[in-house]
Parts: C-alpha cells; sequence; structure tokens
C-alpha cells in the first residue's frame, strides 16, 4: 500500500504531484491547504484525508483527523512538536494509539519515531520561493512496516 503525503500547498498544486502520486492508494494534506480545489485535485488522484492549517480560515476541514488506511492507524494534524507535544495532542495520542502522526506547519521534512510512535511531516509544497526546499512523501506500507519516500520539487 502507499500513501502520498502532502502538506503546506498554500492555494498551490504543483503539475508534478500528479505524476509523483500516481498510483497511491491514499492521500494526506496536513494542512495549510488554501484553496478547497487543491482538495478537489488531490481527490482525482486518490482518496484524501485534510486538515485545517493555521492559514485555512474558513475551509470546512477539521483541527484534527484519525484514519485507518490498510492497517495503520494515522493522525493527521498541522501543527505538532515531537519533542513537546501540547497536552490535548498528548491525550489524544494516548487515548488513540497512533502508529503514525502526520503533521506539517514547519516546512521542513521530518521522519522519526518517538516513543514508538512515527511522526512524519512531508515538507512543504506551496509556491517555489527563496529556494525553499520542497517536497512531498510516499509511505511505503506492508502491514505496520513503513518506508518513507521523500519526493523532491523542483525549486
Amino acid at each position: 500500500m502507499k500513501i502520498g503525503v502532502i502538506s503546506d500547498t498554500h492555494d498551490y498544486f504543483d503539475p508534478h504531484i500528479l505524476q509523483l502520486f500516481h498510483g497511491v492508494d491514499h492521500i494526506l494534506h496536513a494542512g495549510d491547504v488554501g484553496m478547497q480545489i487543491i482538495i478537489f485535485d488531490l481527490e482525482q488522484i486518490a482518496p484524501t484525508t485534510a486538515v485545517l492549517g493555521n492559514t485555512d480560515l474558513g475551509n470546512p476541514l477539521r483541527l484534527t483527523e484519525l484514519v485507518t488506511v490498510g492497517e495503520l492507524k494515522i493522525l493527521v494534524q498541522h501543527i505538532v512538536n515531537p519533542f513537546a507535544l501540547d497536552e490535548k495532542l498528548q491525550a489524544r495520542i494516548t487515548r488513540s494509539r497512533p502508529d503514525v502522526v502526520v503533521f506539517g506547519h514547519t516546512h521542513k521534512a521530518f521522519n522519526e519515531v518517538i516513543n514508538g510512535v512515527r511522526f512524519f511531516n512531508p515538507g512543504y509544497s506551496g509556491r517555489p520561493k527563496h529556494a525553499t526546499p520542497r517536497s512531498v512523501a510516499i509511505l511505503h506500507c506492508e502491514g505496520k512496516n513503513i518506508r518513507a519516500e521523500m519526493l523532491p520539487l523542483a525549486p
């Protein structure tokens, strides 16, 4: 199973995403979507779960989503500090016991297992600016085994 992971599109749908996410089974968008058309475009590729980012005022998205894809339970929330979880998020993780927490906001890729939970940020995929590295990712999953593949987007 392949899960496409994207975040921080900020109103920009990079045309390379169609090719990079071709064949994925599900897409997770970790917030700061921008226009709702971006979710529509992603849904043309695969079923999509998206959450509200701090710039998504007015979008009909939830702050946090818990989704099961294959054998994995995945919690998606835009703002997460894996090293200093706020009380609400820590309680949600303790209660729901996800295999993966997907987040965005920092515009930096992150992939680390902390206390038995993988915290994953695909990086920034919005409009190119200031030579900021841009990326999306694919999580290759076999059962509960996960291999993350970072996919750079052109600057």
